[in-house]
């Protein structure tokens, strides 16, 4: 079987070749095929931003096959068939539709009811070697250059790794190098060769750093130009406008006409004739122009009916302001889901439901889809939220701030269109400096981490999380912040606890460069609020000396020196003025001299207080076009402390973003396919259960993680014998849940040299335990820690760090990462929790020891990442206790659970989840 691409189709498309048709009775060709695989459906975004609905072909494929063949060009079905084929045989119907999805594999792309592309692979048994299977793929006419074809490609890929294939061949016609290029901008390392007018292609298809590399590019690139649909429509219909501005439908349709949007609007009223003036029209299906953007504020009843008319229209995009969904129930949650899927089947996306809107303060777009009845004017801000009241008093907030938004989203519920998407979006987007996040749920947390780090390299983000949604464990009550705000900073994330914050660090990151320092200079008249200020500066990590006190008398000009001589000084990395006046009095000039000194040098930032009026951000600001603040304002604050509070916070993302990036943690040493053959050998006897201590000690090993020598005994003379091979001195411990970990040390006897010492520790531990017990060689002396594996149902796999003892359990002193780790984060988890001075040997200038092999920790933790990464079977994992001395970290015990793999589907071939 071969196949080929079209020539004329951009990279990622084709067409292809097939030899004549085989009889249905071939060997391999299934009378009754399998049910296909309910993970290979897929929605999928095009390049162009379009949505398409991938799956398993069927044998009730075989209409819509002979249908989609029929719409081929000439052309096409040309390179299909390197000859002329105006019909496919029944036969050959009949042997495409029935797959056994393992040596053979089918897969179609939809839209709507039609079938718009098709790829396949079959297994080549006459070949040697490494399994391979022929590939091949043909995209209908009027959808090439939507790359489809490399969607194809992927799939296919990860489908045949799961059949053990691992290479694909091709044949393709010589004069049809577009698909050559399809593959090799896969990232493929494709070779080919050539028998007269037929090129034959091979390449191995295992997932290398280029090929990942080029699946996320594609990625993003697809997902930032969907959102941009959204927010640049040419054209909006408002289902269920009404007159009225009290009602949602007359609130929205009300923004948009005020808002001088750029393209035409369509209310749609069962009705009226004409709603504020503009003409109005029954249904979608009535409106004579094409529509880009539907706004829907219908009841939820009449979503069905709507959605209808939407599709057969063909709306690219809806904004659901309907409540009545997912937040009502399981009921309503069903509803969701029939309205997402429907709407993806046909390639629109959605906002919402119960969104507050969408907007794009572009003059060329003009775009307030909103309920808000105060928008920001323009400005260099992107904002997501999902929130829909919360997003209207944010935007408020925004206005009063007289911060400028470049766009705004609020999704509501967040059935489709989520922050992933938008910071896709923001993260290409010119208009757009800073990312602000109301969050309430992460909707596929891997994906989350791998985007924020890299926006975050150019562009600052500051998040809100109500964190409903993260994990809570029994004895960990403050889990829930920490994990947020360990996992936001690891991922260059500025986290902040209340809407006050995240627009206090908004204030600086839009008007003000990063300080390069933690160094803080302190202005100004009041000796308490200057206090106050430091206090502050110094409790969030700040270093600040006494302030620079002018006194209650000091003059602007005062002020104009104090501040050009702080920001030129190169001690200083950032300044806080505060001017509180002892009477009322004209504050205009004090701003122009702050303003004025500020400028001696606008590398430093310069963040204010200004006790006698809250209005001084209008005095303080460099405008542009609007009345809206530019860059080299000088953001005022209520109060001096929260001035600090939001330099610290930015300080420490500016240091963030100055390390360099560092690589996926991937240590030498591993056995990789003997634990996969272990934990597989395990899941088939068992599919979710703790591994015993054995089997627990001989999974980590595969990946050098070297529990200390132990033996699992019966008996007292098997315990001798167990001592004797050890080598003594020997540790005796009871095994069971309750004896773990104890801080009274009930079940364990330490330092046993002789064997009567072992048989007495031997009975008296059989004695509260029942047996077996375990007799472990002594390991050296050193700082009790511990490593620990979880799933949190927001973040995914989360690895947490820690120094044992009770009273480090009841201060919670734990810092978490999301996995998988890199090198840089491996070492600074080590650091990070506040006994950690306990592991270098000095705590506040006295030696209490010496310092720990802090590398081999770190060490420790890149071998624990990459297990978990590479067998996502296992669910939880604990080495506790870990003894760290200078000679190395001893791990005493270690505990595995294993289960069914979750979610992995930002490792495979692109989806939408």
């Amino acid at each position: 079987m071969t196949e080929s691409a079209d020539p004329a189709a951009v990279p990622g498309n084709g067409a292809g070749a097939v030899n004549p048709p085989l009889p249905a009775d071939t060997p391999g060709t299934p009378v009754n095929p399998p049910p296909p695989p309910l993970h290979w459906f897929a929605d999928v975004l095009a390049s162009d931003g379009g949505v398409v609905r991938l799956r398993p072909i069927t044998p009730e494929d075989a209409e819509p096959m002979q249908r989609f063949h029929e719409r081929l060009s000439d052309r096409t079905r040309y390179l299909r068939y390197f000859g002329p084929y105006p019909r496919m045989t029944p036969k050959d119907l009949y042997r495409t539709t029935h797959v056994d999805y393992h040596d053979r594999v089918g897969l179609v792309i939809e839209l709507g009811d039609d079938i718009i592309a098709v790829g396949r692979y079959e297994f080549l048994a006459e070949r040697t070697g490494a399994r391979a299977a022929e590939v091949a793929f043909v995209v209908a006419d009027e959808h090439q250059g939507r790359g489809l074809g490399s969607i194809l490609l992927e799939h296919l890929a990860g489908a045949a790794a799961e059949n053990d294939i691992e290479t694909f061949v091709a044949e393709v016609l010589a004069e049809n190098n577009a698909m050559v290029q399809v593959f090799r901008d896969a990232g493929y390392q494709v070779q080919r060769s050539r028998d007269g007018s037929v090129l034959h292609l091979e390449f191995a298809i295992d997932p290398t750093e280029a090929l990942l590399s080029v699946r996320d590019s594609r990625e993003r690139a697809s997902e930032a130009r969907s959102v941009g649909n959204l927010l640049t429509p040419r054209s909006v219909a408002v289902i269920g406008a009404t007159p009225s501005t009290a009602r949602v439908g007359g609130a929205v349709l009300a923004n948009l006409l005020s808002g001088a949007f750029q393209g035409p609007v369509f209310p749609v009223s069962r009705t009226r004739t004409a709603v504020r003036g503009v003409r109005a029209y029954p249904t979608v299906r009535d409106i004579p122009d094409e529509v880009d953007l539907a706004v829907i504020a219908v009841p939820a009843a009449e979503i069905g009916s709507v959605l209808d008319d939407c599709m057969a229209k063909g709306v690219k995009g809806l904004v659901v302001l309907t409540a009545g969904f997912s937040e009502t129930g399981p009921s309503g949650y069903a509803a969701e889901r029939d309205l997402l899927d429907a709407a993806r089947a046909h390639g629109m996306r959605v906002v919402g439901p119960s969104a507050l809107g969408i907007a794009n303060t572009d003059p060329a777009v003009a775009l307030n889809a909103t309920l808000a009845p105060v928008l920001p004017g323009r400005g260099r801000i992107g904002f997501f939220c999902q929130s829909g009241p919360l997003g209207a008093a944010i935007l408020g907030e925004a206005a009063a701030r007289q911060l400028g938004l470049s766009t705004f989203v609020s999704a509501g519920n967040r059935a489709d269109v989520s922050g992933n998407d938008l910071m896709q979006f923001w993260d290409t987007d010119p208009d757009t400096d800073v990312v602000l996040l109301y969050l309430e749920t992460f909707g596929n947390p891997r994906k989350f981490s791998r985007i924020a780090r890299r926006v975050a390299r150019t562009k600052p983000i500051v998040a809100v999380s109500s964190g409903r949604n993260t994990a809570r464990v029994e004895g960990e009550q403050d889990l829930d912040r920490s994990l947020v705000r360990n996992l936001f900073a690891q991922a260059g994330i500025i986290q902040v606890d209340s809407i006050t914050e995240l627009f206090d660090c908004a204030m600086l990151l839009a008007y003000q460069p990063l300080p390069t320092g933690r160094r803080l200079a302190v202005i100004g008249n009041s000796a308490a609020l200057s206090w106050l200020a430091v206090d502050a500066a110094r409790s969030e990590g700040l270093d600040v000396g006494e302030p620079i006190h002018l006194g209650p008398q000091g003059s602007p000009a005062d002020y104009l020196t104090a501040v050009a001589a702080a920001v030129t000084n190169p001690d200083v990395d950032a300044v806080i003025v505060i001017y509180s006046p002892p009477v009322p009095t004209a504050v205009a000039a004090y701003a122009e001299a702050i303003r004025s000194g500020a400028q001696s040098d606008p590398g430093t930032p310069v963040l204010t207080t200004f006790v006698a009026d809250q209005g001084m951000p209008n005095l303080l600001a460099t405008r542009g076009p609007g009345g809206i603040l530019e860059r080299g304002s000088i953001p005022s604050f209520g109060d001096p402390e929260r001035a600090a509070r939001a330099l610290a916070r930015v300080r420490r993302y500016a240091d963030w973003r100055t390390r360099p990036a560092s690589p996926i943690a991937r240590p030498g040493g591993v056995d990789t396919a003997r634990a996969r053959e272990l934990v597989d050998q395990w899941t088939t006897a068992d599919p979710a259960h703790w591994l015993t201590d054995l089997q627990a000690a001989e999974l980590l090993s595969c990946y050098g993680i070297r529990v200390v020598d132990f033996r699992e005994v019966d008996d007292p003379d098997a315990a001798v014998a167990a001592a004797e091979d050890l080598g003594y001195p020997v540790a005796a411990k009871a095994t069971g849940e309750m004896w773990r970990n104890r801080p009274d040390l009930t079940g364990v006897r330490l330092d046993l040299w002789r064997p009567d010492a072992v048989r007495r520790a031997y009975t008296d531990l059989a004695e509260i335990c029942g047996g077996p017990i375990h007799i472990q060689r002594m390991a050296t002396k050193g700082v009790g820690c511990m490593f620990r594996v979880q799933d949190d149902p927001s973040f995914g796999s989360v690895i947490s760090f820690g120094l044992s003892g009770t009273i480090i359990d009841l201060l919670g002193d734990r810092v978490y990462r999301a996995l998988p780790l890199t090198e840089a984060e491996s070492a600074e988890l080590i650091d990070a929790p506040r006994a950690a001075p306990l592991l270098s040997g000095t705590v506040a200038g006295r030696d209490i020891g010496k310092p720990v092999d802090r590398d081999a920790l770190a060490e420790l933790a890149q071998r624990i990442s990459a297990l978990c990464d590479d067998l996502p079977e296992v669910r939880e994992l604990q080495c506790e206790p870990i003894l760290a001395s200078p000679e190395g970290a001893a791990v005493l015990y270690g505990r595995v659970r294993i289960g069914p793999e979750p979610n992995r589907f930002d490792i495979g071939p692109r989806r939408m989840v």
